[in-house]
């Protein structure tokens, strides 16, 4: 499968929607520290409210199962007459009725006791509902438990009262309930108390947790701006050391790697410069010889010696050779100026073939009357590079046209050759990259294209380079024009 440029994966990361987008650092540790937080909460209220149910059921059950008790030993007599059950029963109901109990009482028959199993008619009304099971259990003594009806809780306790001599009369079934309504109001408002604890201990949680992503964002902010101003080329970029913990280690490895990066670069532009002073000088100083040297051999090549038209034909290479170089090198240094003059550009590129003998080898299309503000020295190297390179490396017809275009000029010129190899067309305004490299030598220098770029930058242009549909390549110079100069 073809890899994606780089910049196309940049530009649809940055475009994707929002929701797909990963969340950052700040967000994702606030995040963390939120579910940390809100879980502990959940679950120490979970336990809070286990333990305070339990306690609360466990205390107002063990009240009413001991006054029960104590209600029973004080009202049933150890040796109860015969015929006293009904009185018996009505003490009972007097001294266990209360506010939030209900209490139902009901004689046993003797025979079903023998059996085990009574069957007493069952309360109803406001009274929850008593099964087979937990009336037989009354009968082996004190017999509680908690039933929800009718949406609340209730307390359900059962006892057989009987005497020493439980044969004379019937036993007595004491079946009370007791409403649990006020231990629930009171679980309620202990939940409420708990969410609302949560809910602040969430928000400090919050609170905290910003200031602590804040106080561990804060260098990571810094390392990432010293970061991007260090690949800006501000190798002086330092960042302060805080501390002992992972993040003071980070800044002092930044720092120390920011150092040597800075101590490397210099080293790397003090020997580039040195690389350029000794280009620029070693040409200035070949310059006076190579001008003797071209003359005397234009001389020896006027006599119609082989070897002298070769030596002047090699020495004039040689002298365009080392004006590039001293041209490359004003550029390397800063000291191109432009020297800007109202041109008529039809004249100026007429002039460019003509000075150098292409009159009749380049076609000029254009209109005659346009003018542009421009170094003519300097559209005059640049027609003169783009046109001799067409002569060179293309086939004829070679054509220069130019028109106004997008604020400015644009001059197009064009060949019928083979074009520029795609493996070079990225490469062509390299210095020393030429169209023929298996080739040991050509009659280029590699500069030309380079010059003609670094002019073309120098007024604020651009110059590119490309093949036609049809074959041949087609060099494309556009350069402000001078009302947008002057409106810069």
């Amino acid at each position: 499968m073809p890899r994606l440029p780089a910049a196309l994966v940049a530009r649809r990361w940055a475009n994707r929607p929002a929701r797909l987008r990963p969340m950052g650092l700040r967000t994702r540790l606030t995040a963390a520290f939120l579910a940390v937080a809100l879980l502990a909460a959940l679950v120490a209220s979970g336990i809070s409210y286990v333990l305070v149910r339990r306690a609360l059921l466990q205390r107002s059950q063990d009240a009413q199962l001991i006054e029960f008790r104590q209600v029973l030993q004080r009202t049933v007599p150890v040796n109860r007459p015969p015929g006293t059950t009904g009185t018996v029963a009505e003490q009972i109901q007097s001294g266990l009725r209360a506010k939030g109990r209900v209490v139902w009482t009901a004689p046993v028959a003797a025979s079903t006791v023998k059996r085990g199993t009574p069957r007493p008619p069952r309360p109803s009304g406001a009274f929850p509902p008593v099964g087979d099971a937990f009336v037989q259990r009354t009968l082996r003594g004190l017999v509680f438990q908690r039933v929800r009806w009718r949406g609340h809780v209730y307390l359900l306790v059962g006892a057989t009262a009987r005497g020493m001599e439980m044969w004379r009369d019937a036993p007595i079934l004491v079946v009370m309930t007791v409403s649990l309504r006020h231990e629930e109001q009171e679980l309620a408002s202990f939940t409420r108390a708990l969410v609302i604890a949560d809910g602040l201990a969430v928000l400090a949680a919050l609170a905290m947790a910003l200031a602590a992503t804040r106080g561990v964002l804060r260098p990571v902010r810094g390392l990432g701006r010293a970061a991007r101003a260090l690949g800006a080329g501000d190798f002086s970029t330092r960042v302060s050391e805080r501390g002992r913990d992972e993040l003071t280690d980070l800044a002092r490895t930044f720092n120390r790697t920011a150092e040597a990066l800075e101590r490397m670069v210099g080293e790397l532009r003090a020997k580039d410069a040195a690389s350029r002073r000794f280009v620029a000088d070693v040409s200035h100083e070949l310059r006076t010889p190579l001008t003797s040297m071209v003359a005397m051999t234009e001389v020896l090549a006027d006599d119609g010696d082989a070897a002298a038209r070769l030596v002047a034909a090699e020495t004039r290479r040689l002298g365009d050779l080392v004006e590039h170089l001293i041209e490359i090198s004003r550029f390397d240094a800063g000291a191109a100026s432009l020297v800007l003059d109202d041109v008529l550009l039809a004249e100026a590129v007429a002039a460019t073939l003509d000075a150098r003998g292409w009159t009749g080898e380049a076609a000029v299309e254009g209109p005659a009357d346009l003018v542009v503000r421009l170094d003519p020295r300097r559209l005059d190297v640049i027609v003169a590079n783009l046109v001799g390179n067409a002569l060179r490396h293309g086939r004829p017809p070679v054509r220069v046209s130019f028109r106004p275009e997008r604020g400015g000029v644009e001059l197009t010129v064009a060949d019928a050759g083979p074009g520029i190899p795609d493996d070079v067309l990225p490469l062509v305004f390299h210095r020393f990259v030429k169209a023929e490299e298996a080739r040991t030598r050509s009659d280029g220098s590699g500069l030309g294209l380079s010059i003609a770029r670094e002019n073309a930058l120098l007024h604020g242009g651009t110059l590119e380079a490309g093949n036609a549909p049809g074959g041949g390549a087609v060099f494309t110079l556009w350069l402000p024009s001078a009302r947008e100069e002057a409106t810069e």
